[in-house]
C-alpha cells in the first residue's frame, strides 16, 4: 500500500510541476508537443491541436515535450521556428522554467490550506496559547533497545491510558506518564490508538534508560503534546502562506548547509533518501492518519521546487542559469554545448538515485 500511495504521490506532484511549465509555455505561444503522465512506452494519447495528451507506462512522473527547449537546427531556424522556446524572449524562457517550482509550491500552500480548514495536527508548545482541539499525547520517539521498543511502541502512537496495579491514569501531559512509569516497579499496561485502533502493550520501567537519570525507571519514549488546530476558510489560506513560507526556507537552508558541506567533502550522503526510504516514510505518515500524509505531500512539493531551482545542468535551475548567460552576453550558448552538458547532468543526478536508492536498501536490509 505505501508503494502505491508513493507512486499516486509522485506523479500528482511531477504532473502539477509540468503543468507548470506546460501552461506558461501555451500561455507564451511556445509550441508544445506533448504532455505525457508517467513515462514511455506510451500506453495511449489523444491529440488536441499540436499536442498530443500521452499516458504512458511506467508510473514514475510526467513530463512535457516543449519545441526548442533542447535546441536544434530545427527549432532554431526550421519551419514554425517563431514558435520554438529557443526563439522567445529571455523573460518567457525565464518564466516557463520558474512555473514547474511555482507548481509545486502552489500546490504545497494549497494543502497546508486544506490541512488548517480540516485541523491540521500542531505541537501545543508551538500554539502560543490558541486554541487546539482533540489534545492528545503522542510518542515522538523511541529509544532503540528501549522497554517501549521491546514490546511494540512505535512513534506516532497515542498514550491513552496506563494502568498499574490498581491505579490507573490517563495522561494528559508528558510529566503524567514519566511520574507514574518512576512509582512503579512491576508491570505497567500502556493503553496506546494506532491507525485509530487500540492496542494493550505490557511494559516493564527499569533504570539507566534515560542517561541523564540513570537511577530513575523509565521506559524510554519521548512525548508531546499535539492537537489539531482548526481555522476558518478565510484564515487558513494566510496561515498556509506562512508554513509553507516557512517550509521552504527550512528546506533552502537545509539544503544549502548539505551542499556546502559536500563541496568541502563533509557531507554526509547517508542522510540523503531516496524513493525506497521516500515509500517508509509515506508508509508512516499514512499510518499516522490522512492529515500526516498531507502535510507529507506538501513537504516533498516544497522539495521537489527547492531541488529543481539548483543551478545545475538538466534541472530547471541549470536551464534558467543558462538563460540568464544568454542574456548577459547578449548570444545564445552553442547547442551544442548546453545539450552535452544537459545530458551529463542528467547522468550523473541517475547514478546519484541509483546510489541513493542502493543506500536506501541496505539501510531497510540491516535495520
Amino acid at each position: 500500500m505505501s508503494i502505491i500511495l508513493f507512486l499516486v504521490i509522485l506523479v500528482a506532484l511531477i504532473v502539477v510541476h509540468e503543468f507548470g511549465h506546460f501552461l506558461t509555455a501555451k500561455a507564451g505561444g511556445i509550441r508544445v508537443d506533448e504532455f505525457g503522465i508517467g513515462f514511455p512506452p506510451r500506453l495511449f494519447g489523444v491529440r488536441k491541436g499540436e499536442t498530443m495528451y500521452s499516458v504512458n507506462a511506467l508510473p514514475l512522473g510526467g513530463f512535457v515535450k516543449i519545441f526548442g527547449e533542447d535546441p536544434d537546427t530545427a527549432s532554431i531556424s526550421g519551419p514554425g521556428s517563431t514558435r520554438s522556446f529557443v526563439n522567445k524572449p529571455k523573460t518567457l524562457q525565464a518564466a516557463v522554467l520558474v512555473a514547474g517550482v511555482a507548481g509545486n509550491i502552489l500546490l504545497a500552500w494549497v494543502l497546508l490550506t486544506l490541512g488548517f480548514v480540516v485541523g491540521m495536527p500542531t505541537s501545543v508548545d508551538s500554539m502560543n496559547n490558541r486554541p487546539l482541539e482533540n489534545i492528545r499525547l503522542v510518542a515522538s520517539g523511541v529509544l532503540p533497545g528501549s522497554p517501549a521498543e521491546t514490546v511494540g511502541i512505535e512513534r506516532g502512537d497515542t498514550i491513552v491510558r496506563l494502568a498499574a496495579g490498581t491505579d490507573t491514569i490517563e495522561p494528559r501531559a508528558p510529566k503524567d506518564v514519566s511520574t507514574f512509569v518512576a512509582a512503579h516497579e512491576g508491570p505497567i499496561m500502556v493503553e496506546v490508538m494506532r491507525s485509530k485502533k487500540i492496542e494493550s502493550l505490557t511494559v516493564y520501567a527499569k533504570k539507566g534508560v534515560i542517561a541523564a537519570e540513570p537511577e530513575t525507571p523509565a521506559i524510554g519514549i519521548a512525548l508531546g503534546e499535539i492537537g489539531d488546530l482548526r481555522l476558518p476558510f478565510y484564515l487558513a489560506p494566510i496561515e498556509g502562506a506562512k508554513a509553507t513560507a516557512h517550509l521552504l526556507t527550512a528546506t533552502a537552508v537545509g539544503l544549502y548547509q548539505f551542499v556546502g558541506s559536500a563541496l568541502v567533502g563533509a557531507g554526509d550522503l547517508s542522510q540523503v533518501t531516496g524513493p525506497v526510504g521516500i515509500v517508509g516514510l509515506v508508509g508512516d505518515a499514512s499510518a499516522l492518519g490522512f492529515m500526516y500524509l498531507l502535510s507529507f505531500t506538501a513537504l516533498i512539493s516544497i522539495n521537489l521546487a527547492i531541488i529543481n531551482l539548483l543551478p545545475f545542468p538538466s534541472l530547471d535551475g541549470g536551464r534558467l542559469l543558462f538563460v540568464i548567460i544568454e542574456a548577459i552576453k547578449g548570444s545564445a550558448i552553442r547547442p551544442a554545448v548546453a545539450n552535452t552538458l544537459n545530458t551529463v547532468g542528467f547522468v550523473f543526478l541517475i547514478l546519484l538515485m541509483i546510489f541513493v536508492t542502493y543506500h536506501d536498501i541496505v539501510k531497510l536490509a540491516t535495520s
